[in-house]
């Protein structure tokens, strides 16, 4: 069993920056990776950043360059640092873990870019 919580999101104005962190708990044998998808109203879920356990780094074509996604291995814990942000970016944000058979994924964090 694993849980995976997710916080940080929030309102913020164009051009500001927001810190997402999602925390890993339970059963982490084996766990290849962690990262982030994100859905907005009326469209399907999108790869944001990908991180493996050795590090390699994954980015969706309309935030790289912007978002940065890192890891802390010691405490379970992927981040998310979102920079320059768009009203585009607005969505729910979804922490997600891949196993060697499974993926697990959180509860999702609101992020809202408006001014």
């Amino acid at each position: 069993q694993v849980q995976l919580v997710e916080s940080g999101g929030g309102l913020v104005q164009p051009g500001g920056s927001l810190r997402l962190s999602c925390t890993a708990s339970g059963r982490l044998f084996e766990l290849a990776a962690m990262g982030w998808y994100r859905q907005a109203p009326e469209k399907q879920r999108e790869l944001v950043a990908r991180i493996t356990s050795s590090g390699y780094t994954n980015y969706g074509t309309s935030v790289r360059g912007r978002f940065t996604v890192s890891r802390d291995s010691a405490k379970n814990t992927v981040y998310l640092q979102m920079n320059s942000l768009k009203p585009e970016d607005t969505a729910v944000y979804y922490c997600n873990a891949d196993f060697s058979t499974r993926t697990y994924w959180g509860q999702g964090t609101q992020v809202t870019v408006s001014s």
